[in-house]
């Protein structure tokens, strides 16, 4: 199926995203913040990628800008999955790039269809 970047630096929410894609077909790999993220992203050319926000360094909203900025990356997708849950996160989100944007706890069903909708365009 896909190849799917997961950017975060909690080893629990990355083991749940890794088993949850995994069990669905997916290639997982992963970053624990937004200058690995970006340094792979670069590297292995993901057909996706799901961004954490809040990490230490370079934060989502960062590594997002920068991905989508980049004529090499910004043809990857990048679904913001996170913990934080205002409008004007939200909307932060988009102004980087995300074409995504989903709060933790995500659910199995939710997020796979997120996925595929980024995929298709």
């Amino acid at each position: 199926m896909a190849r799917i970047l997961v950017v975060d630096d909690s080893p629990t929410e990355t083991e749940a995203f890794r088993v949850m894609l995994e069990k669905n077909g997916h290639d997982v790999l992963t970053a624990e913040n937004g200058a690995d993220g970006v340094a792979l992203a670069r590297a292995e050319k993901p057909d996706v990628v799901l961004m954490d926000i809040v990490m230490p360094g370079l934060n989502g909203f960062q590594a997002t800008r920068q991905l989508t900025k980049d004529a090499e990356t910004q043809h990857i997708p990048v679904i913001i999955v996170t913990t934080k849950d205002q409008e004007t996160d939200r909307v932060w989100g988009k102004r980087q790039g995300a074409v995504g944007y989903l709060v933790k706890p995500v659910a199995e069903a939710t997020l796979l269809s997120e996925i595929n909708s980024a995929m298709a365009g």
